[in-house]
Formats: C-alpha cells, sequence, structure tokens
C-alpha cells in the first residue's frame, strides 16, 4: 500500500483491500470408490459457486463500464456475461446427465409381433364376421 499513499493523497481516498477466501476440503477417492451422487452434488455446488463469482464478476465490470466509457470494458463485460451464461447451461447438463444416470438402460429383449393381412376389406369382413381372426 505504500505504494498509492501519493495517490490516496491527491484523490482524497483510502485504498482498502479486501480479500475473503473459502476453503473446500476435498477428500481424495479411494481407488474402487465411485459415488456418482457425491460427484453429482460436488459438481453442481462447483458450478452455483462459479455462477456466484461470476455475478459479483460482471456487477464490478459494469461498474468499471460505466465509469470508464472505454469500449474494451464492454467487450470484457460481454465475454464474462457469456461465461456465466455457459455455466449455467452446464448446471442444467449436469442435471439431465444424472437423471440419464439414474434411469435404468433398456438392454433387455423386445418382442415386436408384426400381423400383416394380404386380402381385400371383403375378405377381412368374412374372416371377422366368422369369428376366425384369433384363431389363427
Amino acid at each position: 500500500m505504500e505504494n498509492f499513499d501519493e495517490l490516496e493523497k491527491a484523490m482524497n481516498v483510502k485504498t482498502e483491500i479486501v480479500k475473503e477466501t473459502k476453503s473446500v476440503k476435498v477428500k481424495p477417492v479411494k481407488n474402487g470408490e465411485d459415488d456418482p451422487q457425491k460427484d453429482y452434488e460436488y459438481s453442481r455446488a462447483q458450478l452455483y459457486n462459479l455462477v456466484e463469482k461470476g455475478q459479483e464478476a460482471i456487477n464490478g465490470i459494469l461498474d468499471v463500464c460505466q465509469d470508464s466509457q472505454h469500449p474494451r470494458a464492454y467487450e470484457v463485460a460481454g465475454q464474462l456475461i457469456k461465461s456465466v451464461a455457459d455455466t449455467t447451461d452446464k448446471l442444467i447438463d449436469l442435471q439431465k446427465k444424472m437423471v440419464d444416470l439414474e434411469q435404468p438402460t433398456g438392454n433387455g429383449p423386445k418382442t415386436v409381433n408384426n400381423s400383416v393381412f394380404i386380402g381385400s376389406t371383403a375378405d377381412l369382413q368374412k374372416i371377422i364376421k366368422q369369428g376366425n381372426i384369433n384363431k389363427k
């Protein structure tokens, strides 16, 4: 902060740097342990965290845009907004992938019975009247 003392005096402001960090404990995955639900929850929490931080960054860059009116600041703001929007899309994709994982796959045998009648409608009506349709 010593480098900014003269600037602070000239501008009659006091500079404060606030640094807030949160630490997350990550447990290492042991070989053979695979829990998709835990992975899903962790990924979801990380994506939410990225979106929140992105929102804070967007608010900050929009302030810079309004103050400076510089085209590059607006370009960066646009890129940041797109990045946050992509992250929210990833949240939806994650949700869809988790639903797909939870649903059982339909790899079992399927039986398809297709019956084809070859003849005229008159022939079909005769067979129906006689009651022979289910006997064949």
